[in-house]
């Protein structure tokens, strides 16, 4: 791959990707280091990419694997990963213990979830992906994804003891 149509790819999909290993990494410099990685691998690898899909859905791909693998690793060591120190220190003190303890519960619930339920919505919401590339991902159909992204919202509103009707 040339360095300037690699220059381009990086500079079109680095953000999408990184949401995407965000959703599944939960953590900031992971999701960095991997992103990083995809691009690498991409970059030195390219006669592996086919064009049989999109080049989002194929960096994806990479970095679902890249991710599986560094999972992996983890699990051989068994070292305990310590928590991620990101915290930003608001001033609206009472408006960030709502805002956390929202968020808590709706990563509760997403934890739980079951799969494809979480992987689908984490996709769609936190990767801001399209149904096509969901399911290109996921190796399925566009309506699979749709069905399964509404299945789980339903699931985590129920969860979360909201209804249709409260939205």
């Amino acid at each position: 791959m040339e360095k300037a149509a690699f220059e381009k790819l990086y500079q079109a999909y680095y953000m999408r990707v990184y949401s995407y290993v965000m959703t599944l990494a939960g953590k900031s410099h992971m999701a960095e280091e991997i992103t990083q990685e995809t691009f690498y691998k991409a970059f030195t690898t390219n006669a592996s990419f086919r064009g049989e899909s999109n080049a989002v859905t194929w960096l994806c791909s990479i970095a679902r694997n890249l991710f599986v693998d560094e999972m992996r690793r983890q699990a051989k060591r068994a070292a305990p990963i310590p928590p991620d120190a990101d915290a930003d220190s608001g001033v609206d003190i009472a408006r960030e213990v709502e805002d956390r303890d929202t968020s808590c519960q709706i990563h509760q619930v997403l934890h739980k979830l079951e799969e494809p339920y979480r992987q689908v919505f984490e996709l769609r919401i936190f990767g801001e992906m399209s149904f096509r590339e969901i399911s290109s991902i996921c190796g399925k159909t566009e309506s699979w994804a749709r069905v399964t992204y509404h299945r789980a919202k339903l699931k985590i509103m129920e969860r979360m003891g909201i209804h249709e009707t409260e939205l």
